[in-house]
């Protein structure tokens, strides 16, 4: 019998490659009111007509796949459109996205999305398969945002249980960080309630964000994880603010380990440097869990 170890899922479903799917959406107010609250803004800076915080398309164009269809991990069963990799863990991992236009509130939109690239790697963990899809989204078919994203397919973690999961915390706590210098810093609560409202504005069902008991005994992990888009997106909000008025023209991110809801995500970077600005998000003890760089144009 071919172990997981054995098989070549990247061969397996390379015809999976090229694979499709389209959705449309509109840019509603009620939405991006939401979102504003989410991030203790005031939710009356946006009418019908203005222009959409470049990151916030992530609320937009979700996967409303039917209650039948949810698989046990809260996601959207596989073999729609992800491929059914025989691997229980999913998540997402990074992104390079590029922002050529302006969504608008009111806008009717359109997202492309394209699985793009199987990749398989064996790590300390086990086995790895790194999926990217592409996305393009456009308003009357010219591009706004275009995105390339990577999610991993993992195997199940070594043991179940609380002792799983407090192995892995023991473990993250020791973790070496990279020497940084930082320009500034700034400090967030990862509290439970904000997980859950950006996970139900994106319509996340994964059970690891809200459910400590699944996240702990089915994925190994210490208690609830912080949505590593949330995490992205709240280091989005901070380089803005050191940008100087300069709109975000593209940014590359890449998540490397995940952070529990409950602590505090602090967020570092360095100065302005021409075009860019280099930002990571640790935990309070300084463990690492990613590292993103925004390019900015001209104010």
């Amino acid at each position: 019998m071919t172990t997981i170890q054995e098989q070549d899922f990247a061969a397996e479903f390379s015809a999976w490659i090229g694979r499709a799917t389209t959705v449309d959406d509109e840019i509603t107010l009620p939405a991006v009111r939401r979102m504003a609250a989410m991030l203790d803004q005031d939710e009356t800076d946006y009418r019908h007509g203005s222009a959409l915080p470049p990151h916030w398309y992530s609320m937009f164009f979700t996967a409303n796949a039917r209650r039948s269809q949810i698989g046990h991990d809260g996601h959207p069963r596989k073999g729609d459109f992800l491929p059914p990799i025989p691997l229980p863990r999913r998540m997402f991992v990074g992104r390079k996205v590029s922002f050529p236009g302006v969504l608008r509130v009111g806008d009717h939109a359109t997202k492309r999305s394209e699985i793009a690239r199987i990749e398989q790697k064996q790590g300390r963990s086990g086995t790895l398969v790194f999926l990217t899809v592409r996305h393009t989204i456009s308003v009357a078919g010219t591009p706004a945002v275009i995105e390339q994203q990577e999610v991993v397919y993992r195997d199940a973690p070594p043991a179940t249980g609380q002792g799983a999961g407090a192995a892995g915390a023991g473990k993250a706590a020791t973790a070496a960080a990279p020497v940084r210098e930082a320009a500034w810093r700034a400090t967030i609560d990862m509290d439970p309630v904000t997980v859950f409202r950006y996970s139900a504005l994106t319509w996340n069902g994964h059970r690891i964000h809200y459910d400590a008991d699944y996240a702990r005994n089915e994925e190994g992990y210490p208690g609830c994880v912080m949505n590593g888009a949330l995490t992205l997106h709240l280091s989005i909000d901070e380089a803005l603010k050191r940008a100087a008025g300069r709109p975000l023209v593209s940014l590359s991110a890449r998540l490397v380990k995940p952070l529990f809801v409950g602590g505090k995500l602090v967020i570092s970077g360095g100065a302005l440097a021409g075009d860019t600005l280099d930002v990571w998000a640790s935990d309070d003890a300084g463990n690492e869990a990613a590292v993103c760089t925004f390019t900015f144009g001209a104010a």
